[in-house]
């Protein structure tokens, strides 16, 4: 048995309980991992409460008990059949089984879990397993939306492939820049050369500067779209129907990438001004993760940690993402 974070129920961070579970073996083509740290992102706490805001048609079946949680970093314990590449000992991260067990939670939030071989990379020497646990889904984001998709699946946003475009020399625009794709997300963004403006509460300030934002704009004190001019790309992070007021403070042939685009409806507009708008879903990619791996490894990439708690305080998590206002990721560590 191990201990792992289970929820029998839908419902508030109370559901979530620290209990014991079975450890599970690895099929074919899997490799088990004994996880050092989980980080959380969105899709935990919208899984948690059932997808409540979702029409009831399209809320995940009451399949339970059932352990959230998609990014680990952690020690390679056993190899599946066919598993090349990896060996016990190794040291590896991953965002395992996403989209695909979106609805039925992918096992993080424990002692052990077991992710197929392609969806795991080796952790970066240099970097802790904090850092590596919350690297994965938010970095693979910003990766995808700005670098390279990687992968040619269906795009479940829009009936085009998502395309990233050329950086180098322009200025780009990223709202919702503290959280946990933003502050990777501007990061990446600066690395290709862009000149990056970040939005975000003024609490942020410092450390977007300090992660290479040539300006940052507090949106609690101005509204970013009336002191942003020429701009050539806006990553919005937070999006939505909001996402449309960028719009206007864009240049021609620019473009609007929307992290969640649902509710957006500025496509005509953005049509009339000659601008791209697009938006994609992120997926498992191992080899992505060993792609950026040498960058979190020199330092030209830094995951910022806003809260360390221990597995067992999981709730405790689940609240401080509620209270918002999150620089970087929250992670829960095994010793």
């Amino acid at each position: 048995m191990m201990k792992a974070v289970r929820q029998h129920s839908f419902g508030g961070p109370d559901v979530l309980t620290y209990e014991d579970a079975p450890i599970p073996e690895p099929a074919k083509g899997e490799i088990r991992i004994r996880v050092k740290a989980a980080s959380l992102n969105p899709p935990d706490w919208y899984l948690r409460d059932g997808y409540s805001a979702l029409p009831p048609e399209w809320r995940p079946e009451e399949n339970f008990p059932l352990i959230l949680g998609t990014d680990v970093s952690g020690v390679v314990d056993l190899v599946g059949e066919h598993v090349t590449g990896f060996t016990p000992g190794d040291e590896v991260y991953s965002m395992m089984r996403f989209p695909d067990a979106i609805m039925e939670g992918s096992g993080a939030y424990a002692e052990y879990v077991l992710v197929p071989a392609a969806q795991v990379g080796h952790k970066p020497d240099g970097i802790d397993h904090v850092a590596g646990a919350g690297a994965p889904m938010s970095l693979l984001t910003a990766w995808q939306f700005l670098v390279e998709v990687g992968h040619d699946a269906p795009n479940p946003f829009q009936p085009v492939p998502h395309v990233p475009v050329p950086l180098k020399g322009k200025r780009v625009l990223v709202n919702g820049a503290a959280g946990g794709v933003g502050h990777l997300a501007l990061q990446v963004a600066k690395w290709q050369g862009a000149h990056v403006i970040a939005v975000a509460s003024g609490l942020h300030d410092e450390i977007l500067r300090d992660l290479g934002a040539d300006e940052v704009i507090d949106y609690t004190q101005v509204k970013p779209e009336e002191v942003s001019t020429d701009l050539d790309l806006v990553l919005d992070c937070v999006g939505g129907a909001a996402a449309a007021r960028f719009l206007a403070c864009m240049n021609p042939g620019g473009a609007l990438f929307i992290v969640n685009p649902l509710g957006f409806d500025g496509k005509d507009e953005a049509d009339r001004l000659g601008i791209t708008v697009s938006s994609t879903q992120v997926r498992s990619s191992g080899a992505q993760l060993d792609t950026v791996a040498p960058l979190l490894a020199d330092g030209t990439i830094r995951v910022v940690t806003d809260t360390a708690l221990p597995l067992a305080e999981a709730a405790r998590a689940h609240e401080r993402a509620a209270e918002g206002h999150i620089q970087g990721k929250i992670v829960l560590t095994i010793d």
